[in-house]
Formats: structure tokens, sequence, C-alpha cells
């Protein structure tokens, strides 16, 4: 079947029927052009179906005094193989660029989870911890990360130790009722500060 044509003759590719017939009459050409230059089938059949896809797009643009309809086409296909190739080389580049990185397994992305989920905590007690008053968080700093014990503290401070326990049982309620972070106090310094 011949596609329908303008008085003058070229194929009216603006409609469904025009363009239908159109593709009927050249898809094994187009079909032909591509699988000469590709080995997989599948491949050779998406990028025949692109081919027409683009010349669909651009079949305003159809001009017949530039040559046959089948030169216009595989100068689409052309267009359309060289796009193909060039994702190809883009992919290849990055598969080269990861080659050799172990990707993340199970287990792998589980610690990242963790450590993200500690980080996040970490972030909201330092801004419960920057919230506490310049005492409160001196004494705090100086039982829980120093290690000092409260009569240390008291003496590093310039205070009496009923100020320190005073101040660590401050710092303490109001870290615990912030939210359900936790300041991570030690026990033992704590029951000492009571």
């Amino acid at each position: 079947m011949r596609s329908p044509r303008h008085e003058n003759g070229p194929p009216d590719l603006t409609t469904p029927g025009g363009f239908g017939a159109f593709y009927e009459e050249h898809i094994d050409a187009v079909l032909g052009f591509v699988t000469r230059r590709v080995a997989d089938p599948h491949v050779a059949a998406d990028l025949t179906a692109d081919v027409f896809l683009a010349a669909m797009d651009s079949a305003s643009g159809y001009r017949p005094d530039r040559g046959a309809p089948v030169a216009w086409l595989f100068g689409i296909a052309r267009n359309v193989l060289s796009g193909h190739a060039r994702g190809l080389a883009r992919e290849s580049g990055a598969l080269a660029r990861l080659s050799g990185r172990r990707l993340l397994g199970d287990e792998d992305v589980a610690a990242l989870e963790e450590r993200i989920d500690a980080q996040r905590a970490f972030r909201a007690l330092a801004e419960q911890h920057a919230a506490l008053s310049e005492p409160l968080r001196a004494a705090l700093d100086l039982v829980v990360l120093d290690q000092l014990t409260p009569a240390e503290a008291a003496r590093a401070l310039g205070v009496t130790q009923a100020t320190v326990r005073v101040r660590l049982h401050r710092a303490r309620r109001a870290l615990r009722g912030s939210g359900p972070a936790q300041y991570p106090v030690r026990e033992t310094h704590l029951e000492v500060a009571r």
C-alpha cells in the first residue's frame, strides 16, 4: 500500500492515516538500516520505534525537495543511533568509574542508617546541651565528660559540693524533659550527686 500523497506527490505525514501508511511503506528499510548497526534484536526494535517517533515529531519539517522519504528517515535513524551510542558511552564511563568500588551490602546499609540516626540524636542532644545555662552546663561537663567526682567538680568551679549536686540534678532534669534523647550521664556520679 502506498502512502497518501498531496497533489505534488510527497507523503502526507500530518494525519494518522497518512503517517500509518508511510510507516508501513518504510518500516522494513528502517529496520534493515538499524539491524545492520545493532546486534541486539530488542535494542534494534526499540531504536526503530524511536526513529519513527522522531519522524512523527518532525513530520512538519519534512521537505521533499531534499530527497526521498527513506533518505530523510535514514538521517533520523543516524541521529537516533548516534544518541544511543553516546548513551552507551556515558553508561560505560560511569561503570568504569564505579569499577573497583565496593557496592553497599545490607550490613553496610544498616550500619549507615545507625550512624545517621546516631548523628541525628547527637545533634539534638548538642542543641539541648547548648540550651542549658552556663552553670548547669559547666557542672554537667566536668562530671560527665571530664569524669570528675562531684567533689572534684565543686573544687574546680569554686562552689560547694551541694551546689554541684543541685546543678547536676537540674541539668539532668532539663535534658530528660527536652525529648527522648538522653545525655550519657554516668549513673555512679549522678547517684552521688543526688
